[in-house]
């Protein structure tokens, strides 16, 4: 007699399947409220490095605008993460699209910097809850087999919309001293993005699952089975008793089991969190603080912004190669080593080592998020994953808080070189937090 499991769960079912259209129109959907939110992301860097100009505001002051974003972004991560676990992924999705999108068209309004850090901060909250409730969606639906990579490409949507900030910061924010403003009202385009990815994608199987909401899971599983052309097993069950929905605490990620894992996760969260923020919203003013003009030093983010699209592309490809924690250590060391040479390539005023070594940084801090994400949510059973990938996403943005205002006083002591040697050494550590993950290629969620 064979032994064979007739039975599959729905996970299973999911787990077998090809990439069919409907994955497509899920990582699309997501992928591009993603972009929106890098988008939103990457112009307040240029947004900065306009108003110490139009403005004459002093770096201690603007750092406030960029920190009172991650501060709500923080929030968010841990208030979004929990939510999901309680009402659903693609509902909180579609809230925080709508939240920050509104907050950022607002912000386009403000008149002093006191009101744009009070606006950024709601734009923060918003944001900081879509991007960890995206990726924990997507890998839910993800089959096992290519679950990293599908991940990873979601996260490479955060490269297009840093570039379309870039293009926004070399093209209409130079263009008049309320360039800024234009700008920003761009990035209130996911409040209308908002409405049509509510209605556009599946809730999540697992989730549906966990809260006794049996018959929902079974009719989204055989649309996927459909539209792969895999007919549904004939023992599948399209109802079955509800069961009691577990109560998530977020205690419980310091359970026995889970303890070690999420002690490095956030480890890894916070410190890759402190040196690409810290890296990346100044690089626009550190470049005019080198002496070159305003709309060069734009151009020239751009061009080492490009630089985080084959960074993905590398990442997406190894992360299923050589498994997430290799791919993710490799990246973060190799971050660490760009972000020192660039900042001797910074001091010494060369256009070529500023270029380099800054595509350099943008290609592995940029690969090592698309592992850090992939990994994240795998740590974690059904019940825990929103909560255990928001709150590793918060805890992160502490340090992109955190970041921001410790540039302004590094400069001032040691320069360039000190800054970015600084953020080597912090991504060395990340590394070290990334050893420590368990090794989830290929290994079913839950």
């Amino acid at each position: 007699m064979s032994d064979t499991k007739l039975h599959l769960s729905r996970a299973e079912r999911l787990d077998r399947l090809p990439f069919t259209r409907r994955h497509l129109t899920l990582l699309g959907g997501s992928g591009i409220g993603w972009a929106l939110d890098a988008l939103e992301v990457g112009l307040i860097s240029f947004v900065i490095a306009q108003l110490s100009v139009t403005w004459g505001s002093d770096a201690a002051a603007l750092s406030w605008v960029a920190s009172a974003g991650f501060a709500g972004m923080a929030i968010g991560a841990a208030v979004g993460g929990l939510l999901a676990d309680r009402i659903g992924r693609r509902n909180v999705f579609a809230i925080t699209l709508l939240v920050y999108g509104v907050a950022t068209g607002l912000s386009a309004l403000a008149w002093s910097v006191g009101v744009l850090i009070a606006l950024r901060f709601v734009v923060g909250l918003g944001l900081g809850a879509e991007l960890p409730v995206a990726s924990t969606l997507v890998s839910e639906f993800a089959p096992r087999r290519i679950r990293g990579r599908v991940v990873v490409i979601l996260e490479a949507f955060w490269a297009l919309g840093w570039t379309g900030a870039a293009l926004l910061g070399y093209l209409v924010i130079p263009a008049s001293e309320n360039g800024w403003r234009w700008a920003l009202l761009a990035g209130a385009l996911p409040a209308v993005w908002a409405v049509v990815i509510r209605w556009r994608l599946p809730e999540s199987v697992r989730f549906l699952e966990a809260r006794g909401r049996h018959a929902e899971a079974e009719r989204s599983v055989r649309q996927f089975e459909e539209s792969a052309g895999v007919p549904a097993p004939a023992d599948a069950a399209a109802d079955l008793a509800p069961t009691p929905p577990e109560r998530t605490r977020v205690a419980d990620l310091f359970a026995p089991a889970l303890r070690r894992r999420t002690i490095a996760v956030w480890l890894v969260w916070f410190t890759v969190n402190f040196s690409y923020y810290g890296a990346f919203i100044w690089l626009p003013s550190l470049l005019v603080a080198a002496g070159f003009p305003l709309v060069r030093s734009f151009e020239y983010t751009l061009l080492i912004t490009l630089a985080q699209l084959p960074g993905y592309v590398a990442s997406a490809w190894l992360v299923e190669r050589w498994g997430r924690r290799l791919t993710l250590a490799t990246f973060l060391l190799g971050s660490a080593v760009a972000a020192s040479l660039f900042g001797f390539g910074a001091v010494s005023g060369s256009e070529v080592q500023i270029l380099a070594f800054g595509a350099l940084l943008s290609f592995f801090n940029l690969g090592a998020w698309g592992a850090l994400y992939a990994v994240t949510p795998e740590l974690y059973p059904t019940p825990l994953r929103g909560t255990g990938s928001g709150w590793a996403a918060g805890v992160g943005r502490t340090a992109s808080i955190l970041a921001p205002l410790a540039v302004p006083p590094v400069l001032a002591l040691g320069g360039p070189i000190a800054l970015f040697v600084l953020f080597g050494a912090v991504f060395v550590v990340a590394a070290a937090g990334a050893f420590a993950l368990p090794e989830l290629k290929g290994q079913p969620l839950d």
